[in-house]
C-alpha cells in the first residue's frame, strides 16, 4: 500500500463511520416519528400479493411509466442507484490498492457488463431528469411548473450526486483499463476500454477519484440523514414500504371506496358505541393518523405529479396535495420531539420551537397559524387524480376526508352552504330536499309500465335511479332514456321507488360519516329484503357507493353503471342503432366513473356505436388523466369563490374539440358542464347529454328529436 492509498483509505473510512452513525440515527428518528401514529391492522395481509405489486411497481416502474420518456429515464436512475451501489462498495477495495475489486462477482463477465451499460445510459438518464427539473422551474408563470413549492436544492443536490457517482464509476474502470487491470473483457466492458485507451495510465488515479465516489456518496447520506422531511432522498427507501403496505394491496391505488373510520385499535367505528372522549372521529392532531398516513408524508418525493393533475391547482385555488402532504411531514417531524419526549420533562427538555409547533391547529387560517389552511381542506373534489398519478402510492383522498371529518363531526365547521345539504338528507333523504313521495315521479308519461319491487315484480337488475336520477330536471331524462332502453332490450328490471333513499355519498365526501351510515345502513336492509343481486346505476357516485362502500357494511352484490350494461346489449344486438349522431361528439369520463373504477371502454362502444363510422373527439385530458368537473367530493353544494370554475375549465377544453356534442355519464357532470357551456357562450351551439340519451337517439330518432342544450 503506497502512501495515496494510505491516504485515500483514511479518509474514505473515516467519512464512512460519519455517514453510519449519523444515518443509524436518522433511521431511527424516522421509525419513531412513524410509529406515532394509530394502529392500522389492515395494511399487513396477503403479503405474498403485497410483494408482487410492490415488485412490479418498483423494478417494474408500472406507475413512472405512464409517463414514457421522464419514467424511462428514472427507471435507468433507479436500477442505476441500487445496481451501482455495489460500485461505490467496490470503492473501498479501490481505495487500498487500485487493482482491488468486490470478491466474487468482481471479476464476473455478466456482472461487468449489467453494470456498464446500466452507469453508461445512466448518465443521460439523469441529465434528461436534471434538464425536466431545469425546464419545468417553479418560476414559469400560471402554475404550470409541478416543482412549484418544491424544495428545488434538494431535488438539484440529489441529481448532482447521482451525476458524479455515474461519472467516478466509470472514470475508475477506466484508469483501470488503462492500467491494464479491468477484470472485464472488451465484449462486457467496451467503454470503459474506450476511456482506457485515451486516459493515462496511474494507479494513484484509481485509488484517488474512489475516494471521492465514496465522499460524494458519504456527504450524500449525511446530508439526508440531517433532514429528515428530505422525501427527494428518501423516498428511495422508504417507497418500497409504502408501495407495500398501500390500502388495496393490489396494483389498484386507494381509489374507489373511502377508509372507513376506526377505532382507537384500527377497527371499524360503531358509532352505537363509539366515545367520542375516548374514540377518534376523524384526524384533529397529526399523530392523529395512522402510522401509514405518516410513512406517506416521510414517502413524498415532491414530484409534484399530483399537483399538475389537480382540478383544484390548476384553476388557482389554494389547494396542492403535493403541499399539503408536504406540510404534513413538515409538521410531524417538527412536532415529534415534544411528542418523543418524556412526559415530566417536556417543559424542560424539549426544544421551545417543538413545544410551538405542537400547539398549532391542525386546520386553521393564517390567523390560527394553522398547518392546513380550511380553503385548502375544501377545495378538494375528491376526483383521485393524485392518487392516480402518484409515484409511490400516497393515499392524499383518505387523509383529506380523515380531516374533513373531524371538523364536520366535532367542530361543525364547514361550508355554511353544506349544511343544507346535510339538513335534507338527515330529514328528506335526499339532498335537494325534495319530498321522498316524489321519487316515482319520473317514470310519468312513460309508454311503458316501470316494474316497482313493491309490487312484487321479477327482476334480474335492480334500476338505482338516484337522487339525481328522481329529482333533477335534467338527470331525470337520462333516467327515462336509459328505463326506455332497457325496456326496449327486453331487460327484465324494477325500481324500489319511493323506498330508495340517498346512498350518503355526499355526506361521506364531506366528511359526515354518521349521516352516510345512516343513510346506508337503511338502504343495505332494503336491499337485501328485496333479495337484490344485481344493480344498475346512472350516477357513477351511487355505483360506488353501493359496489365499493357498501361492502364495508356487509352487502355483496353485483353493480354496474349504465353505460357498461348499454355496451353489452348493443354488443348482443338487443339494441341497434339505425342513425349516426352529427355535428361530431366528445366525451367527458366522470372521476367516479372512470378514475375511481376503471370504466373507460364501455361508454366509448355505445357512443361508438351511435356515431357510426365517426371517431369521438377526444379531449387532451381524458381517461385516467380527465378532468374534474368540479362537482365531486360534495362540492356540489358548497360555493366555488376562488380562482376559475372548474367546469369552466373542463368545459373550454370540451368545446375547443369543435363537437356539437358532449357526452357524459354522470348527472352532476351533466349540470355541471351544462352550467359551463352556457358561461363559456356556447349553450346555443354544443348540447351536453348523457351517453344513453346519445344511443337512445340513434335507436329511436323519430321518439327522441330534441333541440340543442334541451337536455
Amino acid at each position: 500500500m503506497g502512501g495515496v492509498q494510505i491516504v485515500t483509505t483514511i479518509g474514505a473510512f473515516a467519512i464512512t463511520a460519519v455517514a453510519v452513525f449519523l444515518v443509524v440515527r436518522a433511521v431511527r428518528s424516522m421509525l419513531a416519528v412513524i410509529r406515532l401514529g394509530q394502529p392500522d391492522p389492515t395494511r399487513t395481509g396477503n403479503k405474498g400479493e403485497r410483494l408482487k405489486v410492490m415488485l412490479a411497481e418498483t423494478v417494474g416502474h408500472t406507475r413512472m411509466l405512464k409517463w414514457t420518456a421522464v419514467g424511462v429515464a428514472h427507471w435507468f436512475v433507479m436500477v442505476g442507484f441500487i445496481l451501482l451501489s455495489s460500485l461505490v462498495l467496490e470503492a473501498y477495495w479501490e481505495v487500498v490498492t487500485p487493482t482491488g475489486e468486490l470478491p466474487i462477482i468482481g471479476h464476473w463477465g455478466v456482472f461487468g457488463v449489467v453494470t456498464e451499460w446500466v452507469g453508461v445510459l445512466g448518465i443521460p438518464a439523469i441529465l434528461y431528469l436534471m434538464a425536466i427539473r431545469l425546464m419545468n422551474r417553479p418560476n414559469r408563470p400560471g402554475r404550470r411548473s409541478r416543482f412549484a413549492g418544491s424544495t428545488m436544492w434538494q431535488g438539484y443536490f440529489v441529481e448532482w450526486v447521482v451525476l458524479l457517482v455515474l461519472v467516478m464509476g466509470m472514470l475508475i474502470r477506466g484508469f483501470k483499463a488503462a492500467n491494464g487491470h479491468l477484470p472485464y473483457p472488451v465484449w462486457a466492458a467496451p467503454v470503459s476500454h474506450g476511456l482506457g485507451e485515451i486516459l493515462p495510465a496511474s494507479a494513484a488515479a484509481v485509488s484517488i477519484i474512489a475516494m471521492i465516489k465514496i465522499a460524494v456518496s458519504m456527504i450524500w447520506v449525511i446530508v439526508i440523514s440531517l433532514n429528515l422531511t428530505m422525501g427527494v432522498a428518501w423516498h428511495r427507501f422508504a417507497a418500497f414500504f409504502n408501495i407495500f403496505f398501500k390500502r388495496s394491496g393490489t396494483e389498484r391505488p386507494a381509489l374507489g371506496a373511502l377508509k372507513p373510520m376506526v377505532d382507537s385499535t384500527g377497527q371499524p367505528l360503531n358509532f352505537e358505541e363509539a366515545d367520542p372522549e375516548k374514540d377518534l372521529f376523524g384526524v384533529a392532531q397529526v399523530e392523529q393518523f395512522t402510522w401509514k398516513g405518516l410513512l406517506d408524508f416521510t414517502t413524498c418525493t415532491e414530484c409534484g405529479r399530483c399537483q399538475s393533475q389537480c382540478p383544484a391547482w390548476n384553476t388557482a385555488k389554494p389547494l396542492s396535495p403535493k403541499l399539503l402532504i408536504t406540510s404534513l411531514r413538515d409538521h410531524a417531524y417538527a412536532k415529534a420531539p415534544y411528542l418523543l419526549a418524556d412526559e415530566s420533562h417536556r417543559d424542560l427538555d424539549v426544544l421551545a420551537l417543538a413545544r410551538a409547533e405542537s400547539e398549532r391547529p391542525l386546520i386553521g387560517g393564517a390567523d390560527l397559524n394553522g398547518v392546513i389552511d380550511p380553503d385548502v381542506l375544501w377545495s378538494c373534489t375528491t376526483c383521485g387524480a393524485c392518487v392516480e398519478q402518484c409515484p409511490v402510492d400516497i393515499e392524499h383522498v383518505d387523509h383529506i376526508v380523515d380531516m374533513r371529518r373531524y371538523q364536520v363531526m366535532i367542530e361543525s365547521s364547514f361550508p355554511a352552504e353544506a349544511g343544507v345539504m346535510l339538513r335534507n338528507l338527515e330529514n328528506k333523504g335526499n339532498p335537494w330536499g325534495a319530498p321522498p313521495n316524489t321519487r316515482e315521479d319520473w317514470t310519468k308519461g312513460l309508454d311503458f309500465a316501470v316494474p316497482r319491487v313493491a309490487e312484487g315484480a321479477e327482476f334480474e337488475y335492480l334500476f338505482w335511479v338516484g337522487c339525481a336520477g328522481a329529482f333533477e330536471d335534467k338527470a331525470k331524462k337520462t333516467t327515462r332514456a336509459v328505463a326506455t332502453l332497457l325496456n326496449e332490450a327486453g331487460v327484465q328490471f324494477a325500481i324500489l321507488g319511493n323506498n330508495e333513499t340517498c346512498t350518503g355519498d355526499p355526506a361521506r365526501r364531506i366528511g359526515n360519516e354518521f349521516v352516510y351510515q345512516m343513510l346506508a345502513q337503511q338502504n343495505v336492509e332494503t336491499l337485501k329484503e328485496a333479495g337484490v343481486l344485481k344493480i344498475v346505476a346512472t350516477c357513477p357516485h351511487c355505483f360506488n357507493a353501493i359496489g365499493n362502500e357498501y361492502k364495508q357494511l356487509g352487502l355483496e352484490v353485483e353493480v354496474v353503471h349504465h353505460t357498461e350494461l348499454l355496451a353489452h346489449l348493443v354488443k348482443t344486438g338487443k339494441l341497434t342503432p339505425v342513425r349516426p349522431v352529427d355535428g361530431g361528439l366528445t366525451y367527458h369520463d366522470p372521476c367516479y366513473l372512470g378514475r375511481h373504477n376503471r370504466v373507460f371502454t364501455p361508454p366509448r362502444e355505445v357512443l361508438g356505436a351511435a356515431l357510426g363510422e365517426q371517431p369521438i373527439r377526444e379531449m387532451q385530458r381524458t381517461m385516467e388523466r380527465s378532468f374534474c368537473c368540479g362537482a365531486g367530493g360534495a362540492r356540489m353544494w358548497m360555493e366555488e369563490r376562488i380562482g376559475k370554475r372548474i367546469n369552466v375549465e373542463r368545459t373550454e377544453e370540451a368545446v375547443a374539440t369543435g363537437a356539437a356534442t358532449i357526452a357524459v355519464g354522470c348527472p352532476f357532470c351533466s349540470t355541471m358542464i351544462t352550467d359551463g357551456v352556457n358561461t363559456v357562450g356556447s349553450g346555443e351551439k354544443v348540447e351536453v347529454v348523457d351517453v344513453a340519451t346519445v344511443l337512445l337517439r340513434s335507436i329511436k330518432p323519430e321518439a327522441t328529436a330534441a333541440p340543442a342544450a334541451a337536455e
